[in-house]
């Protein structure tokens, strides 16, 4: 097997994955993060995962300048999604302290 039959090999079982599990997982974790819920266990465990596979993709978007659009795309949404997440865990622990108590003079 030559290595170019290797790479498009590579590269099509990653679309697929993107297109059949990544961006519809994203997608739905984009939504309910909007409307100020909170990840679950399992959803922290799929952003886990995604950021390590990064490691292992990026040498070949870095061969592979046709497909840094797509691949910075898909980062920018999970960085979006982790920042609303932040968001709303910093909002429910603010919830769950209640209001603060004015020190007494």
């Amino acid at each position: 097997m030559t290595e170019s039959s290797k790479t498009s090999g590579v590269a099509q079982v990653l679309v697929q994955r993107l297109e059949q599990q990544r961006l519809p997982r994203a997608l739905e974790l984009k939504d309910r993060v909007d409307r100020g819920e909170r990840l679950g266990t399992s959803d922290i465990e799929f952003l886990e995962q995604v950021f390590r596979d990064t490691t292992h993709i990026k040498p070949l978007v870095d061969a592979h300048p046709e497909w840094q659009d797509l691949a910075g795309r898909m980062l920018h949404l999970y960085k979006e999604i982790t920042d609303r997440a932040l968001e709303n865990e910093k909002t429910a622990a603010d919830r769950s302290q209640g209001p603060s108590e004015l020190p007494t003079a």
